[in-house]
Parts: structure tokens; sequence; C-alpha cells
């Protein structure tokens, strides 16, 4: 775990100073996550910096174990009245360590992908340390769909990064920059256009 807080506070932190250029109009721009807009996405992400392994489960009962309900309820309860004023929260939140229940690991992911949840449609660029998104995709692939991962959507796949000497998996190739692998298994699919190779008609038809 000791490795992983500096990476997850390292996004957080260069998420913050992207947000903090965005006009009103900007925020309220759709954003990669289905039905959510940027703020939603920043609010969510109060939400999981948030959680606890015991108030994620309490959370979860109370929504009746519906990840989405749960979800749509953090981002209402931390969606301030104005954008500043969740980006103040957002800042309040950047360097805690707590995790709901699984691999912290999946700390990582979340701040990768939902960064470019929001920065993709504005149009805005991150460089990304390598190792970051390296055990994002690690973590994804690995990791059941009951658990927010996409270890069911990769089976049968190779994985083959274009910018890093990584390959994951077993089967026809998936071919792309580890960003665009992270975002697709992700279940991102605005970036399965940038893919190459045998493997993308069968993943473009998993859900």
């Amino acid at each position: 775990m000791d490795d992983i807080w500096p990476i997850v506070h390292t996004e957080r932190a260069a998420l913050i100073a992207d947000l903090e250029g965005l006009d009103d109009a900007q925020w309220e721009q759709p954003s990669l996550c289905e039905g959510w807009t940027v703020h939603d996405v920043a609010a969510h992400l109060v939400d999981t910096a948030l959680a606890t392994r015991l108030g994620f489960l309490l959370g979860l009962a109370r929504a009746r174990f519906d990840f989405d309900r749960q979800n749509a309820r953090g981002v209402e309860r931390h969606r301030g009245a104005s954008p500043r004023h969740t980006l103040e929260r957002l800042r309040d939140v950047a360097h805690r360590t707590s995790t709901p229940p699984g691999s912290p690991a999946s700390r990582i992911v979340e701040e990768v992908v939902h960064g470019e949840d929001i920065r993709r449609p504005l149009g805005l660029v991150r460089d990304y340390p390598r190792e970051a998104v390296e055990r994002a995709l690690r973590y994804q692939v690995g990791t059941s769909a009951a658990m927010g991962g996409a270890r069911d959507r990769v089976d049968g796949l190779l994985l083959e990064a274009t910018d890093a000497d990584l390959t994951i998996g077993a089967g026809d190739v998936v071919r792309g920059r580890q960003l665009d692998l992270l975002l697709v298994v992700s279940g991102r699919r605005s970036a399965l256009p940038v893919l190459s190779g045998p493997g993308v008609a069968a993943l473009s038809q998993r859900p």
C-alpha cells in the first residue's frame, strides 16, 4: 500500500490543477461516464476519496446492493452548489488514504480512468506516469466484473501495449497505448477506434 498512495495523490493533484482552469460551461460538459457531467465525476471522486471499508458496505446496504444507486447518491451528496465548491471539497480530500473494500490498487484505476473521463471530452491531455497506467491496467484485467474489473471482458484476448513492453493475456491480439487499453477494458468505448488487431472486433461486442 505504501507505494500506491503517492501515485494516487499525484493524480489527484494533477486533476485538481486541470479543474482549476475550467469555466462553468466546461464543468457541465458530458464526461465519458454515461449520464455524468464533468462536475458529477469530480463529485464522485470526492465520494470515493472519503470511502472507508465500513462506510462503503453500509452505503451499499442502504442502496439495496445496487452499485449504480450507491454511486448516484454519492454524487448527489458531494456535488457542491457550484463547481468552485466541489473543487474545494476535492482539495480537502486529496491526501486521504482511506479506501473501500478490495485492493488499494483500485484507487489508481479510479484516479486515472476518471481523470480521462474528464479530460478527453474537454481536449485536455495528461502525460501519466507509465507505472500508474500499467498498474491500473493490470488490476483491471485481473479483477472480475463483479468487483468492478474487466477480467471477463478480456477473456481470450491478448492485450499488447504499443508504448510499453507489456503484454497481458492470451488469444487474439488487441493492440494500443496502455492508456487506451485501460479505458476500453474499463468500459469507455470511445477509445475503441484507436485500437488495432484481430481481437478488437470481439472486444467491441462485449458489454
